[in-house]
């Protein structure tokens, strides 16, 4: 079975007869003992140290299938080595076109993904109500701004309504959280450890949704609820926001407050905190258990991944797309 892998060594990467050769190197440039991937083994990269590689190996990257994600010091995610598509077919590329120009077929996308992402971090705030958190206030104020999806007539009031429904949930965190606490949102830069844990975790999400686009007929650069832009892969942030709440929020929550991260596995380095290295293994190994983490299909009658849910959520876009069936989103019925 493919798998992620995660480089946080400095050092080269090249190609070697039909296996991947990493070679580190310490903080002198000393070369250490290099170490060999088996090219069928992988699924993608997700390269965190600086790293020389030349253009074979893209090359035979590309021939693999394999993409590369880029994410510099401050874990800022920086850009994608996306590989050839090779799923093309013209007629959904144009009919994704056609509902992106349209305003009526776009927001027939757009209202249900803000809903199952609502639903979705409602799942969270109603999870712990029930274990005795005080979240009701936040699920009373979310689901008042639910009933105004279907009255919104453009993108941006749309994006208005998801803008108030994150701002409460993010208090009903602070609920949820025994220690450290998030205190509002704040990205560039994060003020606190719960702030870069969320930073951190929805760039993994984007990564990993853009990986299952890659392996659809979806262009990823045209989508629905976010405007596309020069230089991103727009759809993966729709299809990120319904899963931010099932994936990257419950890893906080758990690792948060089992204690399996603390204050001292982040650094503040002028007043952006960051995750050290040995945070961010925790939390990649977390985050791995939860990808693979299985859940009985409910139309499907079978075990899948919460990996798989995300591609299958770019074939529920897909068939919307085509006429074959209205799309729906994923929303946790547990």
């Amino acid at each position: 079975m493919k798998k992620t892998y995660y480089l946080f060594n400095p050092g080269r990467l090249s190609r070697k007869d039909n296996t991947l050769k990493f070679t580190p190197v310490d903080d002198d440039g000393k070369e250490l003992m290099p170490k060999y991937i088996p090219v069928e083994n992988v699924s993608d990269l997700y390269l965190y140290g600086s790293l020389d590689a030349n253009s074979a190996l893209y090359n035979f990257l590309g021939k693999s299938r394999i993409n590369v994600h880029f994410f510099d010091y401050y874990e800022h995610y920086t850009g994608s080595f996306y590989a050839k598509e090779y799923l093309q077919a013209g007629k959904l590329q144009v009919e994704q076109t056609r509902h992106y120009l349209s305003d009526k077929n776009r927001l027939e996308i757009a209202r249900p993904l803000i809903k199952g992402a609502a639903h979705n971090m409602l799942r969270n705030l109603k999870y712990y109500k029930n274990r005795g958190k005080n979240t009701t206030p936040a699920i009373d104020t979310i689901e008042q701004w639910i009933s105004d999806i279907d009255q919104s007539q453009a993108i941006d009031q749309l994006m208005g309504i998801e803008g108030n429904i994150r701002q409460c949930y993010y208090i009903g965190i602070d609920e949820i959280l025994k220690d450290l606490k998030m205190e509002g949102r704040s990205k560039q830069p994060p003020k606190n450890e719960v702030n870069s844990l969320i930073s951190f975790g929805n760039m993994i999400c984007y990564t990993i949704c853009l990986d299952q686009i890659y392996h659809t007929q979806l262009n990823p650069t045209i989508s629905f609820l976010h405007e596309p832009g020069a230089r991103r892969f727009s759809l993966a942030l729709d299809i990120a926001e319904i899963f931010k709440p099932l994936l990257v929020d419950r890893v906080i929550f758990s690792l948060l407050n089992k204690q399996q991260l603390k204050a001292d596995d982040f650094h503040d380095g002028t007043g952006r905190i960051t995750l050290k290295e040995k945070g961010k293994k925790v939390f990649l190994k977390a985050w791995e258990d939860r990808l693979n983490q299985t859940i009985k299909h409910r139309s499907l009658g079978r075990h899948v991944s919460y990996k798989h849910l995300i591609k299958l959520e770019c074939y529920k876009l897909c068939n919307h797309l085509i006429g074959a069936k209205e799309y729906q989103p994923f929303k946790a019925w547990w």
